[in-house]
């Protein structure tokens, strides 16, 4: 029989996935009891015996399978080996400049802005050789054994230009610049408004240089002159304003080439109406002409596309996606005034381009020709691309921008000419002679500069041979382990009949994984309750030889050894058990339905619930699931996954009270048997005995059992005060008739003539007393009056006359003199509160006044009233609504929403009365002196006990809701006080769909305008209603996405060195 077991499982588990390996390993528990469990039954239990895979009969690694070695990350050293798989280090020749290419600029965030410039102003060699010239006693009396470190820009602008032209790295770090210019690298800036300041701040700096030749450089290369022309119309005398400029900024649009674009720059422009122009001859206001006129050009003609342009409508700049077509060569001769000897032909040396379609995201590239080769060169930070077949190209650049919005088709150019929807910025040079010179286009280092650079480069040729250095150790590092790897993998299948022990598979997958440091081994979560190996822990490990194990514990270290003779026997003894009561289960069914049939012989029956016996198959499997959990998890304390499971029932559970154990409906809580007979019945004892196999714990009463003494006593003194309660109740509710019943209630808006005083108690006393007498025996009798609810510290009261009839009435009830001499009797009052009204006579007639005994605690009325008010300004995740408004009227009348969601319902509903005990009510809290406070909407606490009004006389106990109700077209937003207008107005349009700039605010009238002010400060409050009024909605979808996408616009240059 023995032989068949194991030959069945073999053949199952040879070509078995993992769950049918699982099966195979306790198919013998059919035909085994526990108590015959053999050495030979645990082996099968442990898959002792599954024979090993070979290499490539298996695509994963077998989990099931503790004989499995393949698949666990062996293929990575047993066949070729590429060196590469050693390191993680790369090439240092990777960053490295290559020969007779440029070097590439870092992107320190958002500075892509800057880098373009830079590579522009380096090209431009003039500018360059003019730098170079720049002294600097610094770099030059240097000591080389430190670093260097610019101060100044012009100092900064050489080093880095030294850099661009000698270094021998890929690309270099402009961060010194950056943060000489005081740039924030992380917000992205107008580049065109960073060009002007930089070149200006650059003049400057030239214009202190000792050496006269270098203070108009920045004129003479972008420097140009023009005038502004105005021609009286009516006596035709002219007023020329002459200028400089240093670029031409051209609108764009509605334009399709750069002539146009000049030509409406040069186009005159009429003066007439409020515009029209003072003429110093007529000495009067006239009609007028004005016209730009170009006088002379510099060398470099910076020409700026204005793509980027203000939006009056969303009140942010906004990026125009024109096409504009511009020549590679540019006569500017029919735009110049006074043309004489002056060169007037142009050649493009330079593109800036602008990759995106919001004017505050993107990013920035420039194309540039080279001024020795004329080649073209994209510049894109540390990326550098040579341009084939030295011609510009722009297409790749084209295709960022394209946006579902705007499918424009490129329109085509001439031969000459170029097409751009992104270039921002055009540079033309001026065509000269001596530009061909050898002598004008090589520029050449200065000393000083270059022993830095050569510093420089040293200390990166000094890198790269560390980085190699590194790289050397890794493979060689990798090598050894390799050929260790090798020996050692040959070592790890253990043979048949030879001893063994156990490793975690996870802990092999690490060994053999490079990438990862190798711990030592630790065994520990395999262990069972009895401290051996765990059965169902043996597919998380496997099973090697005692010579590869000797080797691996020797070198890593760590423990318990797990060999052959932790193979727990009391585990699979247990698990056999609970698999040999499962397949029985089924049969004791039926037998046990049939038996239960047949009366118990006297004095011999046992009591069983009678939802235990309905239950009990059910019970019986999920205590047998429970007890092979049990089997397949420790206790916890070795295996660490017991409680952890344990706990997620007892979470998943919650209060849900379902039956765990067999009879546990017919146990009290004292331990005894139950009192209730109707949930019991009497069983053979051939049923128990067949019952107690399933539930060995189950608690058991013999016929013979007496109940519970402690139960019947409790019941029976539970039916003699529920008699006393009934009493109390009845006789309580004919002395306060009326208050029970709301009828004939005083007011203090009408003050009744019959009576001076009034008496005060707490509206939360009302609630449950009237609650008691209702439900005498399913409720507490209330025993006592606590009206310091409504007192201060200092014993005052907290209202006065005037704020109970504005409102604070709804924290009290009003009794007459009669029903507060029954009160007296009946309960403990801790200090009586009343109301006096004192009528008098006066000159002008009589005269009411009204008093409190306790008298009002003004101090503690004013400091109540200023945690109020500050409260209401200093709120937190408050709620407001927003009303949307049409035609300047509201919707007052409208209907409540009826389809709102789930949590704006609940807000519908009403509450329900007060809670029985006033410590768990949500609408209190526990003060210092045990007192309950209501919590005020803004979180101050006032004395009160119950919300609902009493005073105003209404005819109903239940508390009605004094939530705010939404109307249709209305919408609740959470809001904090520190929040800004401006902020409100972005959550307004992601609820209404209506822009900020199409917003108009409102409370009660007042408009609400500063949008950098904080809605504490304009006097939102919580459960505010704002009225929005909005405006025409615009066509213009672009601008809507410019206010999606930009929370705040840019900061600009201001408060920078730049400026």
């Amino acid at each position: 029989m023995l032989e068949e077991c194991l030959d069945c499982a073999l053949f199952s588990c040879r070509m078995a996935p993992r769950v049918q390996l699982e099966k195979a390993a306790w198919r013998w528990v059919e035909s085994v009891r526990p108590e015959d469990i053999q050495r030979e039954h645990i082996e099968i239990a442990y898959r002792i015996c599954v024979p090993a895979c070979k290499r490539g009969a298996c695509r994963r690694n077998c989990k099931g399978n503790p004989n499995c070695l393949v698949g666990i990350g062996e293929h990575a050293w047993l066949g070729e080996i590429d060196e590469n798989t050693f390191h993680n280090i790369d090439d240092p020749n990777s960053e490295r400049r290559d020969k007779n290419t440029f070097v590439g600029l870092t992107n320190l965030g958002a500075t892509c802005y800057v880098n373009t410039f830079l590579q522009v102003w380096f090209h431009n060699l003039e500018l360059r050789r003019t730098l170079y010239l720049c002294q600097n006693a610094r770099a030059e009396e240097h000591n080389m054994d430190s670093d260097y470190e610019p101060r100044s820009i012009c100092e900064h602008l050489q080093y880095l230009f030294a850099l661009l032209q000698n270094s021998n790295r890929r690309y270099i770090d402009p961060s010194g610049l950056v943060k000489a210019l005081g740039l924030d690298t992380g917000q992205q800036q107008d580049a065109q408004e960073f060009s002007k300041l930089f070149l200006s701040l650059l003049e400057d700096t030239l214009s202190k240089q000792k050496n006269p030749n270098l203070h108009n450089v920045i004129q003479q290369q972008f420097c140009g002159q023009m005038s502004y022309v105005t021609v009286c119309n009516q006596c035709g005398r002219a007023s020329p304003l002459p200028s400089r400029f240093y670029e031409l900024e051209l609108n764009i649009q509605g334009h399709k080439n750069l002539t146009e674009c000049v030509t409406e720059f040069l186009k005159e422009e009429k003066l007439d109406g409020d515009n029209r122009y003072f003429c110093e001859s007529c000495q009067s206001k006239q009609n007028a002409a004005r016209r730009i006129k170009l006088h002379s050009l510099p060398r470099v003609l910076n020409l700026q596309l204005m793509r980027f342009v203000f939006d009056r409508q969303t009140g942010h700049k906004k990026k125009l996606n024109t096409f504009i077509s511009f020549p590679e060569q540019l006569d500017m001769g029919p735009f110049l005034e006074e043309k004489e000897d002056e060169k007037c032909v142009y050649e493009l040396s330079a593109v800036l381009i602008h990759r995106g379609v919001s004017a505050y995201s993107g990013h920035y590239i420039a194309h540039v020709r080279d001024a020795r080769t004329s080649d073209w060169y994209k510049f894109n930070d540390e990326e550098i691309e040579k341009m084939e077949g030295k011609k510009l190209q722009l297409g790749i650049e084209e295709d960022i921008a394209e946006t579902v919005k705007s499918q424009t088709r490129k329109p085509k150019c001439s031969k000459g000419y170029h097409c751009s929807r992104n270039a921002y910025m055009l540079v033309y040079k001026c065509q000269r002679e001596e530009d061909t010179d050898p002598m004008e286009t090589n520029v050449e280092v200065p000393g000083f500069l270059g022993r830095l650079v050569d510093r420089d480069n040293r200390k990166f040729e000094e890198w790269c041979l560390e980085m190699a250095d590194m790289r050397k150790q890794s493979v060689d590092k990798g090598k050894a382990k390799h050929e260790e790897v090798k020996e050692l993998y040959e070592l790890l299948p253990a043979e048949d009949g030879q001893e063994y022990e156990f490793v975690p598979l996870e802990w092999l997958k690490k060994w053999l994984d490079d990438s990862t440091v190798t711990k030592e081994i630790d065994n520990g979560n395999f262990l069972c309750s009895h401290g051996k190996l765990h059965p169902d822990k043996v597919g998380e490990a496997k099973r090697i030889s005692v010579k590869a194990a000797e080797l691996l514990f020797d070198k890593y270290g760590g423990g318990p050894r797990l060999d052959g003779s932790t193979l727990c026997e009391e585990c699979v003894g247990q698990r056999c058990r609970v698999l040999r009561l499962k397949n029985q289960l089924a049969e004791d069914y039926k037998e046990v339905t049939n038996l239960v049939k047949c009366p118990p012989k006297s004095d011999e029956g046992y009591w069983a619930g009678k939802t235990s016996l309905r239950s009990w198959r059910q019970l019986a499997l999920e205590q047998l699931e429970e007890d092979e959990e049990e089997t397949k998890h420790s206790n916890g304390k070795t295996n660490g996954e017991g409680p952890e499971i344990t706990a997620t029932k007892e979470n998943l559970d919650g209060d849900e009270e379902e039956m765990k154990t067999f009879n546990e409906d017919i146990l009290c809580r004292h331990g005894g048997l139950s009192i209730l007979e109707s949930e019991r019945r009497l069983v053979t004892e051939e049923v128990w005995s067949k019952l107690r196999v399933y539930f060995p714990k189950a608690p058991q009463f013999t016929q013979l059992q007496e109940p519970c003494q402690q139960c019947l006593r409790l019941e029976r003194e539970g039916k003699e005060n529920e008699a006393l309660n009934r009493m109390m109740a009845s006789e309580q509710k004919s002395s306060l008739l009326n208050l029970f019943q709301e009828k004939n209630r005083p007011t203090l808006t009408k003050w009744p003539q019959e009576t001076d005083i009034l008496y005060i108690v707490p509206l939360f006393f009302v609630d449950e007393w009237r609650r008691f007498i209702r439900r005498p025996t399913k409720t507490t009798p209330v025993s006592s009056v606590g009206n310091s609810l409504l007192l201060c510290p200092h014993r005052g009261f907290m209202f006065t006359f005037d704020s109970m009839l504005k409102g604070d009435a709804q924290h009290i009830a009003l009794l007459w003199p009669d029903e507060w001499e029954v009160i007296s009797r009946h309960f403990l009052v801790d200090q009586p509160i009343s109301i006096c009204r004192i009528s008098g006579a006066t000159p002008n007639g009589s005269s009411v006044e009204y008093t409190t005994q306790p008298e009002l605690c003004r101090d503690c009325r004013e400091g109540f009233i200023f945690q109020q008010q500050r409260d209401m300004r200093e709120y937190a995740q408050a709620t407001v609504y927003v009303r949307k408004v049409i035609d300047d009227k509201r919707l007052k009348d409208a209907a409540p929403e009826m389809n709102v969601s789930g949590s704006e319902a609940e807000d519908e509903r009403e509450e329900p009365v007060a809670k029985v005990d006033g410590e768990r009510d949500p609408d209190f809290s526990q003060s210092e002196d045990g007192a309950k406070r209501q919590k005020l909407s803004d979180g101050t606490v006032s004395a009160a006990a119950s919300p609902t009004p009493m005073a105003s006389g209404g005819k109903s106990g239940i508390r009605r809701s004094t939530r705010h109700r939404k109307l249709r077209g209305e919408k609740a937003l959470i809001v904090s006080a520190n929040q800004t207008l401006k902020e409100l107005k972005i959550q307004i349009m992601h609820a209404f769909s209506v822009a900020p700039f199409d917003q108009n605010l409102s409370i009660d009238g007042r408009c609400l305008t500063d949008d950098s002010a904080t809605l504490g400060s304009l006097g939102v409050i919580p459960e505010s209603v704002i009225c929005l009024k909005a405006d025409e909605p615009i066509a213009d979808f672009a601008a809507m996405d410019d206010v999606y996408q930009v929370c705040m616009p840019e900061e600009g240059f201001k408060g920078k060195d730049i400026f």
